[in-house]
């Protein structure tokens, strides 16, 4: 695990083993009641829990997500690729790589040894983004006395749980250095800047909340009094300028300053360590500034943003890398992929969703890739389809564990757990892509690697939510399964999962993806 993350560990875990202390009793007097006192008993989290903390703590965006997933991948000894490169030369049998694509997706993969062209392909998909608010390209806003700044929502979030938060912002930046070149930075304003303060209850008397999303989901940045206090001061006149220096000057848009609070871009400035004049462009989200922790008596609860879906992108990334030590790939014919994409919580349909030609264009490439040196096989014309044809894709995004005050609301059979297990999850009208053989397989592999599973549907008179399975699987031909870690208050901003189902979904996919390729010809269903 890179150490660019792996700032603290949490004092209420023990690496030695939990013991549990009997009740002990121990009368003040001849005549007192007896007292009886209990030690709680402490489960100890899996390291990878641990580990999860660290890695959505640092990742506030797609962006950091996927510069913390790369690290992963750089620490295992991946080769990093560019999609703009011939891989002809690079990308070879046996060998461990990934790329990504506008910094917010990334794809990483590793080559069996014994790898043909027009095998099959075990892969699972994940998504980097959550519902967030993000700055708007014109964010000044001021009034009666206060600094604000304009945002826009993303995704379907519950926006109530954003009021009374303390907020901060992250994203990228475009920064103009040296002789017209402009290069991104990362940036994550570690202190809380912004808050969205709800309306004291003497005067909002009403039991529902339902704030407008554009005019009271508005965060306040500071007091104005500064500059509504300032005094007007006569401006020179501009010089008259030649019209080489007019045209040198002309700035297609207004500039930043009149378009974001200059304190504002002082302040990213500042932690990028930069000048403002040097920042071009930013694409920057708000997210809560308190850390994601283990709760519950036991510390067997994560409290958590971006569970969804942060947890299946960790959990795909720390599998492949499982997979790889635990399943040599000198006996591989396989290939191995995890994807984790952008922009799952708004549809999928850009340029580096789920539902672009990312995977498809990599797939098609992965096809075709030569057998190790001296082998005959050459790739033949309908290599892509062969392989679309045996592959399989776990589609992993969160699932929903039954909540206790609301249990009327799930289908009372299928009431996943949270610490029970990952979760498959089933819709007749294809919202997910699970079928049958599917199930079959998975149950094979998390039989091996001793994982529980657990099974999902909604009611009928509930709607039911979709993610980057059924259109992944329609827009390829391959098999597919939809799958994911329970979770509770989904798509707020403080979500809540189990420390143990981490370990749980690593498991299963460095199982499956280390096994694939010995289960794909044992069920067959044409």
């Amino acid at each position: 695990m890179p150490a660019n993350y792996l700032v603290r560990r949490h004092s209420s875990t023990s690496s030695s083993d939990p013991v549990s202390t009997p009740p002990s009793t121990t009368p003040s007097s001849p005549r007192s009641e007896t007292t009886t006192s209990y030690t709680p008993v402490k489960m100890a989290p899996p390291q990878s829990a641990l580990d999860f903390l660290d890695f959505v703590n640092a990742s506030p965006t797609p962006y950091h997500a996927v510069a913390n997933s790369a690290d992963m991948f750089d620490a295992a000894g991946f080769t990093r690729i560019q999609e703009r490169d011939d891989w002809s030369a690079t990308v070879k049998p046996g060998g461990k790589y990934y790329l990504t694509r506008n910094a917010s997706s990334i794809v990483a993969f590793a080559v069996g040894a014994r790898w043909k062209p027009g095998n099959p392909i075990g892969m699972v998909g994940a998504h980097t983004d959550s519902p967030c608010l993000r700055v708007k390209p014109v964010s000044k806003r001021s009034a009666n006395g206060y600094l604000q700044v304009g945002v826009e929502t993303y995704g379907g979030g519950i926006w109530h749980s954003w009021f009374d938060r303390d907020l901060s912002v992250a994203g990228r930046v475009l920064v103009r250095e040296g002789e017209g070149n402009f290069v991104q930075k990362l940036v994550k304003v570690d202190k809380p800047i912004l808050r969205i303060p709800t309306l004291a209850i003497h005067l909002h008397r009403q039991s529902n909340f339902d704030p407008n999303k554009e005019d009271e989901l508005l965060p306040i940045a500071g007091l104005a009094e500064a500059e509504l206090n300032k005094k007007a001061e006569p401006e020179a006149a501009p010089a008259p300028a030649s019209a080489e220096a007019e045209d040198a000057d002309f700035q297609p848009l207004r500039a930043l300053p009149e378009r974001h609070h200059p304190a504002f871009l002082a302040l990213i400035a500042e932690h990028l360590g930069v000048e403002v004049g040097q920042i071009v462009d930013f694409e920057l989200v708000l997210y809560d500034t308190q850390k994601s922790c283990l709760g519950g008596l036991r510390d067997e609860l994560i409290f958590s943003p971006r569970l969804d879906n942060l947890n299946s992108t960790f959990c795909a990334v720390r599998g492949l890398i499982a997979s790889v030590d635990s399943f040599s790939l000198d006996a591989d014919a396989t290939i191995r992929l995890v994807a984790c994409f952008d922009h799952e919580e708004i549809g999928s349909l850009s340029a580096h969703g789920a539902d672009s030609n990312l995977l498809p264009a990599i797939l098609r490439r992965l096809s075709v890739i030569p057998a190790s040196t001296g082998s005959s096989v050459e790739p033949t014309t309908t290599a892509f389809e062969q392989t679309l044809a045996t592959s399989f894709l776990l589609s992993a995004d969160m699932a929903h564990a039954v909540h206790p005050n609301y249990a009327a609301k799930y289908e009372r059979n299928h009431t996943p757990a949270i610490n029970g297990g990952p979760v498959i999850k089933i819709n007749a009208n294809q919202r997910y892509a699970t079928n049958s053989p599917g199930i079959v397989l998975l149950q094979e592999v998390a039989r091996a690697q001793r994982v529980p599973l657990q099974l999902f549907v909604v009611k009928n008179d509930s709607p039911c939510g979709s993610t980057i399975g059924p259109m992944l699987s329609a827009k390829l031909g391959v098999r597919t399964l939809d799958m994911g870690n329970p979770q509770l208050s989904m798509h707020s901003i403080r979500e809540t999962g189990g420390s143990q189902d981490v370990e749980s979904a690593i498991r299963l996919f460095e199982g499956f993806l280390g096994k694939f390729g010995e289960l794909e010809a044992r069920i067959l269903v044409d």
